[in-house]
């Protein structure tokens, strides 16, 4: 049975820098009034600057966000489903009661990309085309009518 809506999402990653982050926002962007956006880290560490640039080349603004810790919702919020966006946090994911789905995107960590400005840059971007099609699919799967 699908949730009544909005449905709540959370994305979790392991320093809620950049995946999940990047993942919250495309949610808010393309989900529209059918969802609520979340996104957390298990070691939260400061929003990555080439997850910013990459998001504000689709016109997404990603600078009022912050990271947050798991702990944070831990018993104080319900979520229909957590999405985790890196294996570490699949794997390291306590039990989190108060949540309906779970489901794992295996992303790679664009924060360990090496090179050159540029060379970075294309690292966050393609983590961030994949996140919008995965995005894309579960809107498409989760939304009624």
């Amino acid at each position: 049975m699908m949730p009544q809506h909005p449905r709540r999402v959370l994305f979790l990653c392991t320093g809620n820098s950049a995946r999940s982050q990047m993942a919250e926002a495309l949610l808010r962007e393309k989900g529209g009034e059918n969802f609520k956006a979340f996104s957390a880290g298990l070691e939260p560490s400061p929003i990555h600057p080439l997850a910013v640039e990459a998001m504000a080349e689709i016109g997404i603004d990603i600078t009022g966000q912050r990271a947050k810790g798991l702990v944070e919702y831990l018993g104080t919020q319900h979520f229909d489903y957590l999405v985790t966006v890196c294996d570490h946090a699949a794997a390291n994911c306590p039990t989190f009661p108060g949540v309906a789905h779970r489901l794992h995107w295996s992303l790679v960590d664009p924060a360990a990309a090496e090179g050159d400005h540029e060379q970075r840059l294309q690292v966050f971007r393609l983590v961030r085309d994949t996140l919008a099609e995965l995005i894309d699919g579960f809107v498409a799967d989760h939304t009624p009518g």
